[in-house]
């Protein structure tokens, strides 16, 4: 008998470390409407902190080393830094008006802002918090994407409907790559053979070769009971593997699941409303998506494609980071 109970005891501790994650990590969820920030323990799966910020937080980040935090305060028209730990203000860094996403070069350095309100791609040193560069892209620039070997960083515009290719060495558009309405986020894969860019209006997410700088597949989707018009995809994240990608489909509170080799739609997980942006912890157990209208964060296990546990947050939650 003490020999089985010993074996059911193991057991149980393997079960119970298989559902949680590996690593400690913490997620910082923007509040659009609050000015506020979500800090939230991703172990015990509980919000620790809130800490104000300026005014519509919006695109959030974390530097290389995580040692800070980057923040969009959209209406402030500038980066507000803050120390990833303590979680006091470090300095502003200077942006165009409206900032709404960033993203930074894969090196750690300089910071690619979209400014919404002037269409313009501001660059700055992060360190010394010099503007390096604008670069003049579409209208209405949003999403922001870094390839892995740091040579482009890809804007896109949400009323010219285009990828703007920028050359990081000249700070130059190079390629301009026509998409569906509204485009709004842009994600390489992790070997940079994809680039997958949604469309919110068009309904649908493009697929770019980014060598060849052209459109090999469109993702669509169908939900049914929801209507065509209520897809909207936004957010997108792809595993480390290359396996699958998620993306946030906005009010048609989904999170499809996609097979990131044949594309194929696999699953749509039901979150909460509005959803807008999505987040992975460092470990790729657990995904948190943004669910702008019932002021909250869906918790998804990434293995099994389920949603474990819904988090409020503050109103309108937006963009999403996670730190180890």
């Amino acid at each position: 008998m003490k020999t089985r109970s010993f074996v059911l005891a193991l057991a149980s501790t393997a079960l119970l470390a298989a559902a949680s994650p590996a690593l400690a990590a913490t997620a910082f969820v923007s509040n659009e409407k609050d000015n506020t920030v979500t800090v939230i323990d991703m172990e015990k799966l509980e919000v620790t902190k809130t800490i104000k910020v300026g005014q519509r937080p919006r695109g959030i980040i974390l530097t290389k080393d995580h040692k800070w935090l980057l923040v969009c305060t959209s209406d402030d028209n500038r980066i507000e830094v803050y120390d990833a730990k303590t979680y006091e203000k470090v300095k502003i860094l200077p942006s165009g008006p409206d900032p709404e996403l960033f993203v930074l070069h894969p090196s750690g350095n300089p910071l690619y802002i979209a400014n919404e309100d002037d269409n313009i791609v501001t660059v700055v040193d992060i360190e010394t918090g010099k503007v390096l560069a604008e670069v003049p892209v579409g209208v209405e620039p949003e999403g922001m994407g870094a390839s892995p070997d740091g040579k482009y960083i890809v804007n896109t515009s949400e009323t010219t409907n285009m990828a703007h290719f920028i050359d990081t060495k000249t700070n130059e558009t190079i390629e301009n790559i026509l998409v569906d309405s509204r485009p709004r986020v842009a994600e390489f894969n992790t070997d940079g053979t994809q680039l997958w860019v949604s469309a919110e209006i068009g309904g649908t997410v493009s697929i770019i070769d980014p060598a060849a700088k052209k459109i090999i597949h469109k993702v669509t989707f169908e939900i049914p009971g929801v209507s065509k018009d209520a897809i909207q995809p936004v957010g997108v994240r792809i595993t480390q593997d290359g396996s699958k990608a998620f993306v946030a489909l906005g009010p048609a509170n989904r999170v499809a699941v996609v097979d990131a080799k044949t594309f194929a739609v696999e699953k749509y997980l039901l979150v909460g409303q509005r959803v807008w942006n999505l987040g992975f912890t460092p470990d790729q157990k657990l995904m948190v998506t943004t669910n702008g209208t019932s002021n909250d964060v869906s918790i998804v296990d990434v293995a099994n494609l389920k949603v474990i546990k819904s988090i409020p947050t503050g109103r309108y939650p937006w963009g999403v980071v996670i730190a180890p």
